[in-house]
């Protein structure tokens, strides 16, 4: 199972997120589940450092993803990161709809 975790700041933000785990939906190499996951995550962290300039710290292995969001004093860039994490959210809750077996999101508050 693929297991997403979003930790949050008390504010409600998310700070950071991690990705581990495999969805043992097919064979490896046509698994769509844990492409879409990785499709999704790992777009999030280069769509972030590409559309706002901040780069997440960010690490990867297989079957693994750790990120923790970017700040910056701008709080406008700020704003865009939580949107594009906000969008990360709803489209790993899309994922979770169809394939629930195979990933669950953990929330919580850091």
């Amino acid at each position: 199972m693929v297991t997403v975790t979003i930790v949050r700041g008390p504010d409600g933000r998310i700070r950071s997120f991690s990705v581990s785990g495999h969805a043992r939906y097919a064979d490896p190499g046509k698994d769509i589940v844990c492409a879409g996951v990785s499709a999704v995550t790992v777009g999030t962290v280069n769509a972030i450092e590409k559309l706002t300039g901040l780069v997440p710290e960010a690490k990867m292995q297989s079957g693994w993803l750790s990120a923790s969001a970017p700040e910056s004093e701008d709080a406008a860039k700020n704003g865009q990161v939580q949107l594009l994490l906000e969008g990360m959210v709803v489209a790993l809750e899309s994922i979770v709809e169809t394939y629930g077996k195979y990933v669950r999101i953990k929330q919580g508050t850091k």
